[in-house]
């Protein structure tokens, strides 16, 4: 392993719930010199911005944690904001981290890169196999060109950028707008709110039958920083030039049925779930195959209840801050 707890690290996108996470995990292994900036002090889609920020600190390893990110709805009203949005930023950062010689960074994706009708687990060379699933395909168009990007400075320029695709996230600090969260916060939120409110009836988007594979936050943070730690021969030994990226997830899934009754379940919720088949169920299942990082040394601890629990517990504590949203 390569722990320089000493290195300058860049964190973007240090307030959403991935790069919280990944400073938490630093903070706990010992790194002293974590840099972030606020939104308000560095506009990541400003490439002369970026440019400066690189210029001004003498960055050694950069996190690539900040994206634009929303649930199924968000992604079908605003697809040219996801591909726009995040094509820029993962540019930006991307190229200045090479230009001012950063020699080490993680680009984190999503498993929506994958083909909709994938092999399921799906392993990495299932990427660019088939079409996309199209409710999120601005978004997971902006991710594959972040992977491509990292594998093009690597085989040009010799750099040593790794990439990881999560499975779902979830966990402390994430996004619960009514209209914009993506499933597991939204249905905490709905269920909370249920009780609350004494209603009866939750109702759940789409067929309840998809199965989705979900990952804590904090296990995400904790493959993250394995995954920049490990030597660049073991990393490179793993993988390929132009298949450069590992999956990180569980290796197991549920359908959204079963998640829903587990959220009820967490959120002491006693009425009926029913399911508006109205609603678009996205990709049929959607399941990693985790074999690659396995082999590499990490593995999840957290399983889906604890983790339930933990994401309801941040929510509890933080209501009142999404309220009218």
């Amino acid at each position: 392993m390569n722990r320089d707890t000493g290195a300058a690290v860049y964190v973007a996108g240090h307030n959403g719930m991935v790069g919280s996470a990944i400073v938490r995990r630093l903070t706990s292994l010992g790194y002293v010199n974590i840099v972030t900036a606020r939104h308000s002090e560095l506009d990541l889609v400003d490439q002369r911005a970026v440019r400066a920020f690189f210029e001004d600190n003498h960055i050694d390893q950069v996190y690539v944690a900040a994206a634009k990110v929303g649930g199924i709805e968000a992604n079908n009203s605003s697809p040219a904001d996801f591909i726009f949005d995040n094509l820029l930023i993962e540019a930006n950062i991307i190229k200045s981290a090479h230009d001012f010689g950063v020699p080490r960074l993680l680009f984190l994706g999503s498993s929506c890169i994958y083909p909709k009708f994938a092999t399921q687990p799906m392993a990495e060379d299932a990427l660019l196999t088939g079409p996309l699933e199209a409710t999120n395909e601005p978004y997971a168009i902006a991710k594959i060109a972040g992977i491509k990007l990292c594998e093009s400075f690597n085989r040009q320029y010799g750099r040593d950028y790794r990439s990881v695709m999560p499975a779902n996230l979830y966990g402390p600090g994430d996004n619960y707008h009514a209209s914009f969260s993506h499933v597991i916060p939204g249905l905490l939120r709905r269920f909370h709110e249920a009780r609350e409110n004494g209603e009866d009836t939750v109702v759940i988007w789409g067929s309840g039958n998809p199965r989705r594979e979900f990952l804590h936050v904090d296990d995400m943070a904790a493959a993250s920083v394995h995954v920049m730690e490990l030597d660049r021969e073991v990393y490179q030994a793993s993988t390929a030039p132009m298949l450069s990226h590992v999956n990180v997830g569980t290796g197991s899934d549920c359908s959204i049925s079963d998640l829903a009754a587990t959220i009820a379940k967490v959120t002491r919720f006693t009425g009926r779930l029913t399911f508006d088949t109205s609603k678009p169920d996205g990709a049929p299942r959607k399941l990693m195959d985790i074999t690659r990082i396995q082999a590499l040394g990490w593995e999840p601890t957290i399983g889906l209840e604890d983790g339930l629990e933990d994401a309801y517990a941040w929510f509890v504590s933080h209501h009142a801050d999404f309220r009218g949203r």
